[in-house]
């Protein structure tokens, strides 16, 4: 939902070591506010009160504390401090549609420490349930340009509207007077991008579980009091609306729409679905790769590990290992020869890896890049490794040659290599999908440097020649495609 840039704090964890389908721990929760960062720990809050804490990003549980009930909760940080804005009544709840939306203000988030302790809550607007109108579900831009906050709130029941509140006080700016901007939605949520203000609206049906129909759509303005327009010019005040994430993979009613920016072209959206369907249909938190096309946001996927091709964005050359080029025998079916031509075919099996593998060298093996010709040294598994670590991002890789156990490495001289794994940290990745859908690999530690690395990634130093560098969004040498051939 805003502009909120993190630094990634990485923690260890144990848990089964099992294919990575979403969030893990109990991310049960309804209409969440967009992901906030409070010493180190990150927070969301949902209807009904209360809402998820996680040391990493990837692992929530319960715990997060927020008085007032209510639906649908927005938080921000604004200064020093953080700023709450929630719904009280409204959208149908207890059988009518007369709504009232309160901010109000607390030093932390966390619940154990001495300053924890949220102010009186304020009214900023209200609806009397027999107006065209609903007030709840508000959602909170920050205006990076002007230093102005602003509110979009509504749902199905009439429009969505826009207030301006001042960022000093959490109160309605004097004089103000709401905006209509869209109909058709709810669960609304403004964010600002390279001189577009765009409106994201939750269409379609909520709160049926595994029948929920609830989708998040899109429409953009240069203004942020509209018109919002959607890809082919529909004004969202007319219904219009570019669709960013609908149902897939098993979960259904995608809704309640935040954004977080992590690093320069790193970005996250953060949102529920109403029904995971492998977690009985509840309502649970999802977190995706936030991605952009010609100035459009658009949903990621989750990655979710394979085996496959990682080929370079600079060449499109695949990473491989410096091994001899093995040649395939096969029997030449020349065009000029035509009684041969009319023999049945017979497909060209792979190269399998017992035909290389003793060629190999032993102990260590360089890597490079290569045309890729479907061989086994060309192919690698990759497993996520929750158990070693996550974050907002995603857990922790290991990446291996397929069918064997040599394991892509880091060394101290910032090069690559391969080795028989043992779990070291050097052998444990960061993959992270970017915003313009290329994927950035980063060493989880560099041998020989203090800490956890958090600037250097895979970089293709020349066609032929991948080492490590450090990450910069703006050079294809930075970023790398999987292809699952």
């Amino acid at each position: 939902m805003k502009r909120i840039f993190l630094f990634i704090s990485l923690f260890n964890f144990c848990i089964a070591i099992t294919p990575v389908m979403a969030q893990i721990g109990a991310p049960y929760i309804h209409d969440p506010s967009t992901i906030a960062e409070c010493d180190g720990k990150y927070y969301t809050f949902g209807t009904g009160g209360g809402g998820l804490i996680s040391e990493d990003g990837w692992t929530w549980n319960s715990g997060a504390d927020r008085p007032g009930g209510g639906a649908a909760p927005d938080v921000m940080k604004i200064g020093d401090r953080y700023l709450c804005i929630y719904g009280a009544t409204g959208g149908g709840l207890g059988g009518g549609h007369a709504g009232r939306i309160l901010t109000m203000w607390n030093k932390t988030l966390d619940p154990k420490s001495p300053d924890f302790k949220w102010t009186e809550a304020v009214e900023v607007c209200a609806s009397d349930g027999m107006e065209d109108q609903d007030a709840i579900d508000p959602g909170m831009l920050l205006d990076p340009t002007t230093g102005r906050l602003w509110v979009s709130y509504g749902t199905y029941f009439g429009t969505i509207r826009l207030i301006e509140l001042d960022p000093k006080t959490g109160f309605r700016v004097k004089g103000n007077k709401e905006k209509d901007i869209a109909i058709d939605c709810e669960a609304s949520d403004l964010i600002y991008r390279n001189g577009w203000y765009y409106l994201l609206g939750t269409h379609g049906t909520c709160c049926d579980g595994v029948n929920s129909t609830y989708n998040i759509v899109v429409g953009r303005s240069r203004s942020v009091e509209g018109p919002y327009l959607d890809n082919v010019n529909r004004d969202m005040f007319h219904g219009g609306g570019r669709l960013v994430i609908a149902a897939g993979d098993r979960k259904a009613g995608a809704g309640h729409f935040g954004r977080t920016i992590i690093d320069e072209g790193v970005e996250v959206m953060s949102f529920h679905w109403e029904a995971d369907f492998d977690q009985g249909g509840r309502s649970v938190l999802a977190i995706h790769p936030l991605l952009w096309k010609n100035d459009w946001p658009y949903a990621g996927e989750l990655f979710k590990g394979g085996t496959f091709e990682i080929e370079s964005e600079r060449r499109g050359y695949s990473l491989e290992l410096a091994v001899d080029f093995v040649r395939m025998p096969q029997e030449r079916m020349g065009w000029f020869n035509r009684e041969q031509m009319q023999q049945p075919v017979k497909p060209v099996a792979n190269q399998t890896l017992e035909q290389v593998q003793g060629s190999w060298p032993k102990g260590e093996i360089a890597v490079r890049c290569g045309d890729y010709m479907f061989r086994p040294w060309q192919k690698w598994t990759i497993t996520p490794r929750p158990d070693k670590g996550s974050r907002l991002t995603g857990p922790l890789y290991e990446i291996k040659i397929e069918g064997t156990n040599r394991a892509l490495t880091a060394t101290a001289n910032l090069e690559l290599t391969t080795k028989d794994f043992q779990g070291e940290d050097a052998q444990l990745w960061w993959i992270e999908q970017l915003t313009d859908g290329t994927y950035r690999i980063m060493p989880y530690v560099i041998p020989g440097q203090e800490g956890k690395n958090t600037k250097y990634c895979i970089y293709s130093a020349g066609d032929s020649t991948p080492t490590l560098a450090e990450y910069d969004f703006n050079s294809d040498n930075s970023k790398w495609n999987f292809r699952n051939h």
